[in-house]
């Protein structure tokens, strides 16, 4: 052998040796990605669901926004009248006043004046109910209730009686729809104390 196949020899050996140890290599790499690559139908699956998941919270949100804007709409038109109304009852109740403090006897030429009176309030009346606006008139003895009424003041009553009921009517109160537009002024009954018995007689 010449020098120069001598010198071949242990290159080529040393190309033999480090080709096998590369080929050993691949394998473990290919089986490491294996391992990491996750299963395609897997991933798509789980994105699926994500995607699912999005557009259900994103059509729940619009129809959210829908009715909520619904709402709005209706109640802008419904109770647009509001602060006009609440002003118009002052003006009802001017007319009432106007009637209650009418003497018992009238003088004849007073009777048209006080008949346009009465008519202009109950025409005040029917439009306001027109647009949804009623009257809350309590009964005397009707409960107490807060949602519509409010107690001015309270009327002590005997112990037999219950509390808590409608005693005098200071004011009528008035609904816009299903909306309190004012509470009716009155005076509630209170029960009295029971007297306590002496124990030393």
């Amino acid at each position: 052998m010449t020098e120069e196949t001598k010198n071949d020899l242990p290159e080529n050996e040393e190309v033999e040796v480090k080709a096998p140890s590369e080929e050993t290599e691949a394998p473990a790499e290919e089986s490491s990605v294996e391992e990491d690559a996750v299963d395609p139908v897997e991933a798509l699956t789980i994105e699926v669901a994500d995607l699912k998941d999005r557009l259900l919270r994103a059509m729940a949100e619009t129809e959210n926004v829908r009715r909520r804007a619904d709402r709005d709409k209706t109640d802008a038109s419904a109770y647009a009248v509001t602060g006009f109304a609440r002003d118009m009852l002052d003006v009802a109740d001017n007319l009432g006043r106007a009637l209650d403090s009418q003497p018992d006897e009238i003088a004849d030429d007073m009777t048209p004046f006080v008949e346009g009176v009465d008519m202009t309030k109950r025409n005040l009346l029917q439009t306001l109910e027109k647009h949804g606006i009623k009257e809350v008139n309590p009964e005397i003895g009707e409960k107490f209730d807060p949602n519509l009424h409010q107690a001015m003041f309270e009327v002590p009553v005997p112990p037999e009686n219950p509390g808590g009921a409608v005693m005098q009517v200071v004011a009528k109160g008035y609904v816009i729809k299903d909306r309190l537009l004012r509470p009716a002024m009155v005076g509630v009954s209170k029960a009295a104390p029971a007297q306590k018995v002496d124990q030393e007689a």
